[in-house]
């Protein structure tokens, strides 16, 4: 049952994408940076914080702005709320993607 909340190595064809407007960002987990839509939505970049990536550059880039989220799949084909890349128009913030 564990195993089936392990993400795999992302692909970007195998990811869910989709657009949100990003109205808030935190620190949640273990270093994560979490964002939430209006919806009540919430996505999250496993570790941001430990990959050159900062609260308040986030918030200066993409706070209450049209992103586009790659959302990376568990193994059963579900779509997650980690964020695998995201998007700022044609710009890429963040990529896990090789």
């Amino acid at each position: 049952m564990l195993q089936s909340c392990i993400i795999q190595n992302s692909k970007q064809e195998n990811c869910e994408q989709i657009e949100i407007i990003i109205r808030e960002i935190n620190e949640g987990g273990i270093k994560d940076i979490v964002f939430s839509n209006a919806d009540g939505g919430v996505f999250y970049i496993n570790r941001g914080l430990e990959r050159g990536l900062t609260l308040q550059g986030m918030k200066n880039k993409v706070l209450n702005k049209k992103v586009t989220l790659h959302l990376a799949k568990i193994i059963t084909g579900t779509s997650s709320n980690h964020i695998a890349q995201i998007s700022l128009g044609e710009e890429v913030i963040y990529t896990e993607f090789n």
